[in-house]
């Protein structure tokens, strides 16, 4: 009588082959689902990946179960054969599934698909168990053989049936039903493996020959990672699907439920994927493709000898930035959107206007005969968008620039939108409230203004911003009473970059609050070095509207004043007075708190805003300073004379020191002294200097019939 090896099982390995087979019994069921669900090449492709994942989940327990088995010799397993038994196992995987996308799944295909399935895992199993190559052969007992088979068919059998039934469970109690039913699988599965084991007998003496091949627990450790890695994110990938599914099938039966759904629907798709939601305008992905279209058109009508042309205006409005800023984003948004209504009366059906920035808006003229006709409709814009916007109770002017470009004509087919860009800077750079056709050398142009906003950005760090100082004549000595900061970029390449340039640059790209501190910073740094010397200055600096609307402005410059050890009263801020009167209400907050602290304030460039008395009586500043357009017409305009004289007695009336700019003849300069005009400033006396000259100055080294310093500037100054 034969004498059988005493065998026993690795209970943690037998419970982790029970928990593998309940979770890969759970995603075989989700994957089923999803490969009925899913469209028809989607469903492949989840019976693909579902095949593969189920198969190897199902493997995974096998072979988990097989390592649990403990005999008293080491055991390994052939790789051929353990790759053959996971090719079975996916195979019956693959035929569970396929079963599972039939529409119906009547008694007959569930008969049929449980030997298949049931004969893929009963070949997985005994090829695994021929994978460990023992020598003598394992004996079987054939009764538990064939017990294992109609086990491995049953709980096939019961697995479709499952499936069956799930199908007519509701969502919400699917989860709990699809656990229970996963734990049923699991039992079957691992019955029919754990009665294949009990059939088999090792004969003592038995030699495992595939020993030094597959085994070990590193192994067990590997395939239970991989297999549940697989496992969880399929199973995660299936939620998502589903999640996806279920969400397309809501949109699909409410589509199904009336037709004015299905309008609202895609209106509403429409509206968030080509529309911009402030104007109801076109955005710049619809203005793309249409523009792409009437290329097409274009290109093959006149192939055909017929000449047609279409042209792009590119529409920026002047001005609104400060209408944003100052009077809020509400404001804006009201000028916006009559602007776009405008900008669309003016285009006809077959043209498209488009939103494709805050202020920027594009229109494609189709079938325009030449030149002439995009003029006239850029004239009909600047004329509509130069009409008053009436917004929050306030009339709102604005202007804009108008960059056209004509196609078949100059510039290249793919680059009609930046030629437009192009030639809008152009009209920009020309004054604004224009229009400019393109030209090639524009492009060039847009080039050089790209580039220089790149360099301003590094400007400050690479130190090639700096402060000169244009002095402040007394009215009365004829002496120097104070200076004006004057901001200067020394450009490496560009030499000295005009602030007519760069300021507008900074504004543009967000920089100007940033350069404005840094002229106040440096202003009192400048101011304490002077100090030390012996010169004791009064300098004024210009605020922009950004630094206006700043709430922590107030206590930055008193905290740059303490640093440096200043009296307050040796800084003066200026600030336009078309800017001081958009938003009197936050200029009068600013100039009040500045005052408390001892700044000295000015309004600069008077008499080219809209001033008001009323306004202008509120604001607690110290100084006007006269715009320099009104100085250069003094020798020759009566008007001129009439109303710098009236802005110098409406000053003094309110207790102003009056300033005039831009003083540069002789005759300009008596006729602004018997105004009895406080300052002068401007070329006539001297150019912006830089500190080291302007120190030297006081010392002494003056030009040839340059006026002095007063001597409450000066004070004691040191030999240099």
């Amino acid at each position: 009588m034969t004498a059988f090896m005493p065998l026993s099982y690795n209970l943690f390995l037998v419970a982790g082959s029970l928990a593998m087979a309940v979770f890969a019994s759970y995603v075989s069921f989700d994957m089923a689902r999803r490969v009925r669900t899913s469209q028809r090449g989607i469903g492949l492709a989840w019976w693909a990946a579902g095949s593969l994942v189920m198969g190897t989940g199902i493997w995974a327990m096998h072979f988990m179960g097989m390592q649990a088995l403990e005999l008293p010799i080491p055991i390994g397993f052939s790789r051929g054969l353990t790759f053959v038994s996971w090719a079975a196992a996916v195979a019956a995987s693959g035929v569970a599934l396929e079963l599972a996308s039939r529409k119906r799944l009547d008694n007959a295909r569930i008969l049929l698909g449980a030997v298949a399935m049931g004969g893929g895992i009963i070949a997985m199993h005994y090829l695994g168990m021929a994978a460990m190559g023992m020598s003598p052969g394992i004996t079987w007992d054939v009764p538990l053989v064939a017990l294992s088979v109609l086990v491995s068919f049953l709980a096939s059998a019961l697995a479709l049936l499952i499936f069956r039934l799930l199908r007519q469970v509701e969502r919400p109690r699917r989860t709990g039903y699809q656990l229970a039913a996963s734990f049923v699988f699991a039992l079957g599965i691992c019955g029919t493996h754990y009665l294949g084991m009990a059939a088999a007998s090792f004969a003592v003496g038995s030699v495992c020959l595939t020993a030094d091949e597959l085994g070990g627990p590193g192994l067990q450790t590997a395939v239970a990672m991989i297999a549940g890695g697989l496992l969880v994110v399929t199973l995660l990938t299936s939620i998502l699907d589903a999640r996806l599914q279920r969400a397309a099938r809501r949109a699909a039966h409410s589509m199904h439920e009336s037709n004015a759904r299905l309008q609202a629907a895609n209106e509403e798709l429409q509206q968030r994927a080509f529309a911009d939601p402030l104007t109801g305008l076109p955005n710049r992905l619809l203005f793309e493709d249409r523009l792409a279209q009437a290329t097409r058109r274009l290109e093959r009508s006149n192939h055909e000898g017929v000449v047609e042309r279409m042209a792009v205006l590119f529409v920026d409005l002047d001005g609104f930035k400060p209408i944003n800023d100052s009077f809020g984003h509400a404001v804006g948004d009201v000028v916006i959107r009559k602007a776009a209504s405008r900008l669309r009366d003016e285009a006809r059906d077959c043209d498209t206007v488009a939103r494709v920035g805050g202020d920027e808006f594009l229109i494609l003229l189709n079938d325009v005969a030449d030149d002439e006709a995009c003029i006239a409709v850029a004239r009909r814009v600047l004329a509509s968008l130069s009409q008053p916007f009436e917004a929050a109770g306030r009339r709102i002017e604005i202007s804009c620039s108008i960059g056209i470009v004509v196609h078949p004509g100059p510039g290249e087919r793919h680059k009609i939108v930046a030629n437009a860009d192009a030639a809008m800077y152009a009209a920009k750079r020309a004054g604004g409230s224009c229009y400019a056709l393109f030209e090639p050398h524009m492009v060039s142009d847009v080039s050089e203004q790209l580039e220089l906003q790149n360099e301003l950005r590094h400007a400050l760090e690479r130190g090639q911003l700096s402060l000169h100082y244009q002095p402040k004549i007394d009215g009365r000595r004829g002496q120097i009473s104070g200076v004006e900061a004057l901001l200067r970029w020394n450009h490496p390449r560009h030499g000295l970059v005009s602030p007519l340039v760069f300021i507008p640059l900074a504004e543009r790209i967000g920089l100007i609050g940033k350069l404005g501190q840094w002229v106040i910073d440096e202003a009192c740094r400048q101011i304490a070095e002077w100090g030390r010397d012996g010169l004791r200055m009064r300098v004024s600096v210009n605020l922009s509207p950004h630094q206006l609307r700043d709430k922590g402005l107030v206590d930055r410059i008193g905290q740059t004043l303490q640093e440096h050890g200043l009296d307050a009263t040796q800084l003066l801020c200026e600030i336009t007075e078309t800017v001081a009167m958009e938003d009197i209400k936050a200029v009068q907050r600013t100039f009040e708190g500045l005052g408390a602290i001892g700044v000295f304030l000015s309004i600069d460039d008077f008499g080219t805003g809209y001033s008001s008395l009323r306004y202008l009586s509120q604001l607690p500043a110290q100084q006007l300073k006269i715009d320099r357009s009104f100085v250069s017409d003094l020798e020759h305009s009566a008007n001129a004379r009439a109303v710098v004289a009236a802005v110098v007695g409406l000053a003094h009336a309110l207790g102003l020191r009056v300033v005039a700019e831009g003083v540069e003849t002789v005759l300009q300069r008596d006729i602004l002294l018997a105004m009895d005009c406080d300052e002068l400033q401007g070329f006539l006396f001297a150019r912006p200097l830089p500190p080291a000259a302007l120190l030297a100055w006081a010392h002494g080294a003056k030009p040839e019939g340059a006026a002095d310093f007063t001597p409450s500037v000066v004070g004691a100054l040191s030999p240099l």
